[in-house]
């Protein structure tokens, strides 16, 4: 039946009989029924909303929310209905009161006990109202722990959407490889991805700076025969402009098949993306040319625009000319907001303007935005990049007496920047103010005072502090783990630091050369050269690079090992002292090469020209003038004693 948004009345006239006789009458007289249809507007209980005003006049706040029903009692089945009548302890909440109630419950509380007494369950349309209400709220705990036990429903089935946004939620939570993981989840569920949940892991993939990862992705929606939208590829962009050093050509690439594919770039956003991607590749001119690009295209720049060029030039060190670019969006009609702020803010500590940093703040508070804990964050961090300790502390004051909560970044960006000022008592003070706000410790924090600990050596309180962040549930980084084993090195515990470099490697962190460099040092210390050679064997099979550091525990390791040989009674060979010689070459150690030539000849092994040579050459390139006339005596006499053979080619 139609729906029309009035009640129609239609009336239909039509004979009660075609065979009877037409009457003598000149004008034909039929006989009709009235038959009224009325056509009433039904709003389906999926679709009820109601809006909730909450106002707290005291503080003066006031929070509008959209009430949400869902299929209750009444909707479900009824051999469900029935099955829930006698029981009393089944409540008949509405979607909305389902989501409170389970955000008041902690990470460990039974959130499943709670939704196995709420009758809408026995609804499958209630699942994804259920989803959407609870990501949107932003709790990660509470929705994977609704998904859960939404999987074990006999009534589930794998949806799209369902599945679109628990990705989304990950990808705003960091958490790419678990987005990853859900995308071919849903696929073993036999649920066919379309477009929505492609862009929503491009976009994840993207945001981690996984531009290869989005590109494969992008190929399987191809050969699926999804058709890409322009959000895909905006997305492929981003992921682009989100890489270590931005992607410029890949992104312009992108930007050049929007138009293959019969899509005009004529939106903001195609431009706004290859702006930024060209800033991240510290190309400020090119996306000058992109914005200029756009402007001659009809297409007007908005503030997202505006703040991607601010931060192209900005993060290159180009202050004056992002401060230039502030007043022209504000001439064009496009108002600054705390994006822009924390944009200048953070470009001030680039360019080591310490007087801008207070002009952009005072700029802010002329032109009505109120800061809030990122633009603090930035100013904060732009201080105690250009060493103003005090200017920095005077801010994060300033910052608590206006009622402007800090977050855990707040606290990373104090003590690490304490740190590199050699101020740790300052920075392990931090830590507890935290505490005291009831704000939870982040994997950053934990590791920069793991690594203030390190630099005091208290061995003691960074063990403490490492069991810490492993019950949070807080995984270490190679920063931690590296600032583990120097303290390690430094107390001479070569035991705990090779158990703790397994432990880094059994939880898939993959060490780097400063901290294979820590556990060179603490095994060259207590004198395990066998130890050395392997974990130098180890780094070339993972392809860690060497330094002149690792080059010369090395060596220490061989003459040690040398040493230990010459005292064991054990016959030395060639090849011994040829390896020897090597590893003192590659570690620049010349003086100690021309000893080990001397020992040879003691020994009664000549020494090869080609090691003559090899002393030099390397004399020469680093300008040790000293030892070149000691290497060039030494160099004749080997050569009359074993001339190099002439060559048996005729002369043509």
């Amino acid at each position: 039946m139609l729906s029309t948004p009035n009640p129609s009345t239609v009336i239909l006239d039509f004979p009660l009989s075609t065979h009877s006789p037409r009457p003598k009458s000149s004008k034909p007289i039929f006989t009709t029924r009235k038959t009224l249809i009325s056509c009433k507007k039904s709003k389906s209980a999926l679709e009820e909303k109601k809006k909730v005003v909450f106002v707290d006049y005291d503080n003066g706040e006031h929070q509008v929310s959209t009430h949400v029903s869902g299929l209750r009692k009444s909707d479900i089945p009824k051999r469900y209905r029935l099955r829930v009548t006698a029981d009393t302890f089944q409540k008949d909440w509405s979607v909305s009161e389902v989501v409170e109630s389970i955000l008041k419950l902690s990470q460990w509380d039974d959130v499943e006990g709670l939704l196995n007494h709420w009758v809408g369950r026995f609804s499958r349309k209630n699942f994804p109202l259920l989803i959407r209400e609870i990501t949107q709220m932003g709790s990660l705990e509470h929705s994977v722990q609704v998904f859960r036990w939404m999987k074990n429903q006999k009534n589930f089935c794998a949806r799209n959407d369902i599945y679109t946004m628990m990705i989304r939620l990950h990808a705003r939570h960091n958490r790419v490889d678990q987005a990853r993981g859900l995308f071919f989840e849903m696929q073993k569920w036999r649920c066919k991805p379309d477009a929505e949940p492609y862009n929503a892991l491009i976009n994840a993939l993207g945001r981690a700076g996984q531009w290869r990862w989005a590109m494969n992705i992008m190929d399987d929606m191809l050969r699926a025969a999804i058709p890409p939208s322009r959000s895909t590829y905006n997305n492929l962009i981003n992921a682009c402009a989100s890489a270590s050093h931005g992607m410029h050509k890949e992104a312009l690439s992108v930007f050049n098949e929007i138009k293959k594919n019969s899509f005009c770039p004529d939106v903001v956003s195609s431009y706004t993306s290859l702006l930024n991607a060209y800033g991240k590749s510290q190309q400020p001119k090119k996306a000058m040319e992109v914005f200029v690009l756009m402007r001659q295209n009809h297409c007007k720049p908005n503030l997202v625009t505006y703040n991607a060029l601010i931060d192209a030039y900005g993060s290159n060190g180009l202050l004056t000319e992002a401060v230039e670019i502030l007043h022209k969006m504000e001439q064009n009609g496009v108002q600054p907001n705390i994006v822009s702020i924390c944009t200048l803010l953070a470009a001030c500590g680039h360019c080591g303007q310490k007087v801008k940093i207070k002009s952009v703040l005072s700029a802010a508070e002329l032109r009505g935005i109120k800061l809030n804990t990122a633009a603090y964050n930035s100013a904060i961090g732009s201080y105690l990049s250009l060493g103003e300790y005090e200017k920095a502390l005077s801010l994060y004051r300033a910052m608590r007496t206006k009622k402007v909560k800090p977050d855990p970044v707040t606290y990373n960006v104090l003590i690490s920047g304490c740190c590199k000022m050699s101020k740790y008592g300052e920075a392990l003070a931090f830590p507890d103010e935290m505490m005291d706000l009831k704000i939870p410790l982040s994997k950053e924090v934990y590791s920069s005072v793991i690594c203030a600990y390190s630099k005091q050596g208290q061995v003691t309180e960074e063990e403490s502090m490492f069991t810490k962040m492993r019950m949070a549930g807080c995984h270490p980084d190679v920063i931690t783990y590296t600032a583990m084993i120097h303290v390690y090195d430094v107390a001479e515990n070569w035991e705990k630091a090779s158990a703790l470099f397994l432990e880094m490697e059994a939880d898939d962190v993959q060490p780097d050369s400063i901290a294979c460099l820590s556990l060179l040092r603490a095994f060259s210390k207590v004198g395990q050269p066998a130890k050395v050679l392997d974990l130098a064997e180890f780094m070339r099979e993972k392809k860690i690079p060497f330094n002149n550091s690792s080059f010369f525990e090395m060596v220490s390791a061989c003459s040690l090992l040398f040493y230990k040989i010459v005292a064991s009674g054990a016959e030395i060979n060639f090849h011994t002292y040829s390896v020897l010689l090597n590893n003192l070459l590659a570690a620049g150690n010349s003086r100690k090469y021309i000893e080990v030539l001397q020992w040879m000849e003691e020994a009664g092994l000549q020494p090869s020209v080609q090691m003559y040579r090899s002393l030099s050459y390397f004399a020469q390139t680093r300008g040790e003038v000293e030892y070149a006339a000691v290497i060039q005596e030494r160099l004749v006499i080997p050569e009359e004693k074993f001339p190099e053979p002439k060559s048996n080619k005729k002369a043509e």
